[in-house]
């Protein structure tokens, strides 16, 4: 064995042979693909509801832009604190699949919710135990994704299971629009169908994933003694670094749900507002295992930085859209800088976190993006009641750039691992 620095690596020097990188795809361990098919599923019946969901709020129960942006906030808030909590757990006890079940079997659960509600607080429930699934499950996932994933194939196994992921949110507007169109716009029936993709989802995640066996030299925290609450989070400046530029980018990212009211805003028919997030959901999807790749090749804050920029873009063509065509052309630049950072940050966290403090990592970055996102959503959500969506999406750009000049202030102290491989 012989450890390499991955940051100096050159264009003629790799960590494996480039014909096992050519073949990347192909020796991506089955847990990887199987975790993909299960986030694919859950997103399916997710996105069937998200994509009609604010609109059923604002245009059905007469919410305001606001409580939309509140809603969203809290959700997505709770569901990223919750990260920490799971993460740290299972660093503790060595066993992530248990806690990843756990997590999408409640939030199968509560898509049973959805077509019962009838006013706004059984809704605002719905949401924030959904999310509350999704916090469950989100870190000992991704952690399980870099268990089972060898080091040079990292940044492509979560770009695959990204992709799978957004394969299945561009599926559920679709199937929504479709019955939304079969159905003359009946709301409740969408969110029947749409329990069972979630459903599927956790019997795949019972029968499919399996833990890996761990690594000989990184055994359970609990086996170790060290768990404490100082040495839990002693993850290292390379990752506190990762999770501050992190928390910077969420600012300027809020809520896929502002999308579909600037659908709305430019009389987009009701059937086809769904549509919006078909768009994003193209080029995300086949955006993020290349991207993932092309990181595993290249300097990875490069790769962030051209992200950083195109949402900065998004914002600048979706603040100054006035027809379908501006809007298709923004929504897409989201989709693709979502391409361009979801698992690319994931691949990061990976990277610099201990690999006992994988989930403890993953809950971090996820709580303190937690707490931004919800900022960004109300505050995106406040701007959108008082001066429109035109200043929206401008605050959004700025606070994009802003993560950009963080990114290069800061990228000389990010560093990638060491990476042992046989020679």
């Amino acid at each position: 064995m012989a450890k390499i620095s991955e940051g100096d690596l050159g264009a003629g020097t790799t960590a494996v042979c480039s014909a096992e990188r050519r073949g990347s795809l192909r020796t991506i361990p089955a847990g990887v693909w199987a975790l993909g098919f299960v986030s694919m599923f859950m997103d399916i019946s997710s996105e069937m509801i998200h994509a009609l969901l604010p609109v059923y709020l604002v245009t059905v129960l007469g919410t305001s832009a606001l409580t939309v942006g509140f809603i969203e906030g809290v959700a997505e808030a709770t569901g990223q604190i919750t990260r920490i909590f799971t993460g740290a757990l299972s660093d503790r006890f060595g066993r992530r699949k248990a806690l990843t079940a756990l997590g999408y079997g409640l939030s199968a659960c509560t898509k049973l919710i959805f077509p019962l509600a009838s006013v706004v607080d059984w809704l605002v429930a719905a949401r924030f135990i959904d999310r509350l699934g999704k916090g469950l499950r989100g870190a000992p996932r991704d952690a399980l994704v870099a268990d089972i994933s060898p080091p040079h194939l990292r940044g492509a196994s979560y770009g695959l299971r990204q992709s799978l992921d957004t394969v299945g949110a561009l599926l559920g507007p679709l199937v929504a629009i479709a019955l939304m169109w079969l159905t003359s716009n009946h709301f409740t029936v969408v969110f029947w169908i749409a329990v069972a993709p979630a459903f599927i989802a956790v019997g795949l995640i019972l029968a499919a994933v399996h833990e890996p066996t761990r690594e000989k030299n990184v055994r359970p925290i609990r086996e170790t003694g060290r768990f404490t609450k100082v040495g839990s989070l002693s993850l290292g400046s390379s990752c506190w670094l990762v999770i501050a530029i992190g928390a910077v980018f969420t600012l300027a990212r809020f809520s896929e749900a502002f999308l579909i009211l600037r659908a709305q805003s430019v009389s987009l028919p009701l059937m086809l507002v769904p549509a919006v997030l078909v768009v994003m959901n193209i080029t995300y999807s086949l955006s993020a295992y290349p991207v993932g790749a092309l990181s595993d090749r290249m300097d990875r804050t490069h790769v962030l930085a051209a992200g950083l920029f195109i949402l900065a873009a998004a914002d600048l063509v979706l603040a100054r859209a006035t027809g379908i065509a501006g809007l298709a052309a923004g929504v897409a630049l989201w989709g693709l800088h979502m391409g361009c950072t979801q698992g690319l940050f994931a691949t990061m966290i990976a990277d610099a976190a201990p690999p006992d403090r994988r989930g403890t990592a993953f809950g971090m970055f996820n709580v303190v993006s937690g707490l931004a996102q919800f900022c960004a959503s109300v505050i995106a959500g406040a701007l959108w009641d008082a001066h429109g969506p035109g200043s929206t999406f401008l605050v959004g750009a700025a606070l994009a750039i802003l993560a950009l000049v963080t990114l290069f202030a800061l990228r000389g102290r990010l560093r990638r691992p060491l990476v042992a491989v046989d020679e």
